[in-house]
């Protein structure tokens, strides 16, 4: 198989061991070790992959990590892996920043099963960082991210391309954090800057405080026309179109007219009780996600209507999935109710 096809079989996998893999040792034996195999390593060979990995590490006698993994016999991964259940951005990872100093590793890798968050040494020299600098996260992946994950494969592994990487998606996270804050809030530097492109006169503190609304409104309307612009040619073509997004190398991830119309049924289900634009279309290899404010944080349903039985996934307040069978795209109007419930959480 591809990589592409075995990241695919590895999220539908994630998908049934949610329910079920809760303990961290479950949720390695369900994913994690499978992961690790995607990545091209073979888990039952001690000397590519060492489980509960020890090393002194001056008081903390006998602490162990829960993988080593190694490359031309260096350690480069260190993973430590918690359970399905456990939010990521609420762990304690303390235990993978000390063996990374300790044993010299490139990589440190924490993941739940779900999402995989990939550390380096951006900002000290073999001093783990504080942040990540890349997320996977097997329920919600695109072109982009698969490409990126791929480097990490054993038989393309190369330290430079890895760090060359991480510092771009370092700047990248940064400049998308700054939009943001500009879209929800444009500061007064921010305005002026825009101002200086149109406006003709001296642009004072009063005229900042006249075109912050406008270039708010600015940022909204432009996204609207984008997201209106991919329903209509969704349905220009007829049932037969499909709707491409195009990443940055040309590759082609296809929104089809059932997407579509499962994603407006959201839509027709959501204004009744918040503007429709709230809630976006994000398709991605393996399904398409339906979210709310366009914020991975805010999963409404994912759509899997690639494959020969449809089915979805629908979230709940708590981000817990439940997998829903449906025969046609219409079913989806069944799931009125707990989707009302979902945007509803949100729009409060």
């Amino acid at each position: 198989m591809s990589f592409r096809e075995t990241v695919a079989d590895l999220a539908k996998r994630a998908i049934s061991a949610q329910a079920i893999a809760q303990t961290e040792e479950a949720t390695k034996n369900a994913i994690v070790m499978p992961f690790l195999r995607v990545l091209g390593f073979d888990v039952f060979d001690p000397a590519q992959v060492i489980p509960e990995f020890v090393a002194d590490l001056g008081l903390k006698k006998g602490e162990k990590i829960d993988y080593a993994v190694k490359i031309a016999d260096r350690i480069e991964y260190l993973v430590e892996a918690k359970s399905v259940s456990t939010n990521l951005r609420d762990a304690q990872y303390s235990q993978l920043f000390r063996y990374f100093h300790a044993c010299d590793a490139n990589i440190g890798i924490l993941t739940n099963g779900l999402q995989i968050w990939f550390f380096t040494d951006l900002e000290a020299p073999n001093k783990m960082d504080a942040t990540p600098f890349f997320k996977f996260d097997l329920l919600a992946y695109d072109e982009n991210d698969l490409k990126e994950l791929e480097k990490f494969h054993k038989d393309q592994f190369s330290i430079d391309n890895i760090r060359t990487a991480a510092s771009s998606l370092k700047y990248l996270r940064a400049t998308m954090r700054f939009i943001e804050a500009q879209w929800n809030a444009p500061t007064e530097e921010f305005v002026r800057f825009v101002a200086r492109d149109f406006y003709d006169g001296k642009v004072t503190s009063a005229v900042v405080e006249a075109l912050r609304p406008i270039t708010k409104r600015a940022f909204d309307d432009l996204f609207r026309q984008r997201a209106r612009q991919r329903i209509d040619h969704a349905f220009d073509g007829g049932e037969e179109e499909t709707l491409p997004t195009v990443d940055a190398e040309g590759l082609k991830i296809e929104t089809t007219p059932e997407e579509m119309r499962g994603f407006m049924i959201v839509q027709a289900i959501a204004s009744e009780l918040v503007p429709v634009n709230r809630v976006v279309i994000r398709d991605a290899q393996s399904y398409c996600a339906v979210l709310f404010d366009d914020n991975n944080r805010k999963p409404i349903l994912r759509l899997h209507f690639n494959g020969k039985n449809k089915f979805v996934t629908l979230f709940n307040a708590e981000k817990q999935s439940t997998r829903h069978d449906i025969g046609q795209v219409e079913d989806l109007y069944q799931l009125r109710d707990p989707l009302r419930s979902l945007i509803g959480h949100y729009a409060s």
